[in-house]
This record gives C-alpha cells, structure tokens and sequence, in this order.
C-alpha cells in the first residue's frame, strides 16, 4: 500500500511523489524544456496515475497555458481523478513575453483560466509562483484567501518565497503549502526555509528533487553539453563545467547505492530529499511513459540512515575539494 501524506494544514493526503507538468508545456515559451509531443505528455500523465501517483503540478505559464489544456486531455475518462495544484502570478502578453501580476483582478482572472483549462469546477490546491512584485504580495494573498473562501480553489500555498515574505502572509490567512526547489544540487532551503515550514505545519513539496534531469542517471557529458538551445537546461551552470563533472562524479555514487537496493539513481536522489522530515512530497517529472519505472519506486523506497551519511560524506568531501582548487 502507498504511503500517503498530509500536506501542511490541508485535508490533502498525497503520494510522496506527485507528477510535475513543466516539461509538458512545450517548446515556444521563455522557460521551454524543448520540443515535447502531447501524446508522449497525455500518456506520461495516465502511467503515472496508474503507477499509483495521486496528484498533479501544474502552471498556468507552463508552455503559456498549454501543461494545463494537456493535463485536462489526460484526465478524460479517468475515474479516479488525482488532486490537480496550479499556479498564478506569472503572466504573459500577446508577444508571449512573460510578466508578474499579484494585482487582486489579475489572480482572480488566472484563476479562471486554469480552471477554464483544467476543466474542472475547483483547484484543489492554487499556489502563488513566485512573490513578485514583492509590494504587492499582501495584496495577492489576500484575493488567493478570497478565491478559497469563495470555493474557486481549496487550499492555497506559495511558491519560492523565502521566510519574511511567508510571515507576511501568514498575518492575513494560513499558508497550506510551501514550494521551492530542493535537491543534493540545491540545498539552500536547509538552513531557514525548511525549518521554518516544518514549526509551522507548512506542508513542503519540493521541485527539481532530481536536479532538472542531472541526477536521474540518464544524463551523459556529451547529452549536458549538446542540449538544443530551445531548452532552458543549457543555459544552466549544473550543465556546463565545471560543475558538470562533480555532479557526473554524484550520480556515480546515486547509481552504487541504488544498484545495491535495485534503485535507480533518480529513485536515490528523490528518496534523498524526501528523507528531510520537513518535506512531505516531491514533484517528478516524467515526459513520456518510459520514464515512470525509473522514478516511481521512490514512492515507497527510502534511505538507511547509513547511506544517508555516505552521500553527506561524499558531497562534503566534494565541496572541500572544490574550496581547496579555488583557493590554489
């Protein structure tokens, strides 16, 4: 039986890995992974499910509404539907150039259009992306509060804010959930954020678990350094030297300690976030339906303490190595 989590003061049990839909936005957009076919998204989404995920992260800037019109098409028909969370804040002109809003009238409009788009009658669980522009962030919470008082959505969370900005929410409504990026490539949230959520029953999905792709074990040197310019990972430094090969030299190690469980290194990565007790789930994206078998036994594969220790050790001594090349 798959282990479900309650997610911050929500009554939201979710799987501890949820599919995220960025990916399947397409190419055309500022912040494209590439070119992307919709049967490939539409058939992805439906493995998932069937693999036994129950929720789904979408956005409505991903590929400029198009994630959230291809998640509509995969729960066609589907009975048992999964929990649909959406974003707003990011908007985008007749040019398609991408803009932030946290105008009271510009979320409500967002609001419905995701659920125009979504076709569905309630979000179950609407997120401000990003708290930009940062003065009108009170403004924002307050309509998002609204939307859930009014029953457009039923709970309501943010996305890559930091402490300050979640207490300056929290003093006009409750924050269900907390969003931001989390991995053995990215582990800023450590020190503040994470805690933070945790004392105050913030529930945490965290996104880019696997490092944006790097650390699934499928991405090689020559992969990394040929991405198409349509996909915002080239312009990445996880992607290029001389990061590059110190993250290759983790997923070594990711793939050893997988291959003695029968885990993959992507599953390694996802079980390595989720072992932080403030984190309650983690979005995976998955393209095409091939990749589920590689990420979905992280819904029930989880880290001894001692292999825990052996990945710290290895970044630890990573991260000194790198101090002391700098330094000469």
């Amino acid at each position: 039986m798959t282990e479900l989590r309650k997610l911050g003061n929500s009554h939201l049990n979710i799987t501890p890995i949820g599919l995220g839909a960025w990916a399947i936005g397409g190419a055309g957009w500022q912040f494209s992974w590439g070119d992307q076919g919709d049967s490939d998204s539409v058939a992805s989404i439906r493995a998932a499910l069937d693999a036994g995920i129950n929720w789904i992260d979408t956005a409505a800037i991903y590929g400029l509404g198009h994630s959230e019109e291809i998640v509509a098409e995969a729960l066609q028909g589907v009975s048992k539907k999964p929990y649909v969370f959406t974003k707003c804040e990011r908007r985008w002109g007749s040019d398609s150039q991408i803009f932030p809003s946290l105008k009271a009238d510009s979320i409500r409009q967002e609001c419905e259009d995701s659920l125009r788009r979504l076709k569905v009658d309630v979000i179950d669980l609407y997120q401000i992306h990003w708290p930009q522009p940062d003065e009108d962030i009170e403004e924002g919470w307050t309509e998002m509060a609204r939307l859930k008082d009014q029953g457009k959505v039923r709970h309501i969370g943010v996305s890559n804010f930091n402490v300050e900005q979640m207490k300056r929410a929290q003093r006009i409504a409750p924050i269900t959930s907390l969003q931001p990026p989390y991995s053995l490539l990215a582990r800023d949230v450590e020190k503040e954020l994470l805690p933070f959520a945790k004392a105050n029953n913030i529930g945490v999905i965290v996104y880019s678990p696997m490092g944006a792709g790097m650390l699934t074990g499928k991405m090689t040197r020559e992969r990394a350094l040929n991405l198409p310019e349509n996909d915002w990972r080239s312009r990445s430094p996880n992607f290029k030297e001389p990061k590059l090969s110190a993250n290759l030299e983790l997923v070594e190690l990711l793939r050893k300690i997988g291959a003695r469980r029968g885990r993959t290194p992507g599953e390694v990565a996802l079980a390595w976030t989720l072992h932080n007790p403030a984190v309650t789930a983690a979005i995976t994206g998955m393209r095409t339906p091939d990749q589920v078998p590689g990420v979905i036994g992280a819904l029930t594969f989880r880290l001894t303490a001692e292999e825990v220790s052996e990945i710290e050790s290895f970044v630890q001594k990573q991260t000194s190595e790198n101090k002391d090349t700098v330094s000469a």
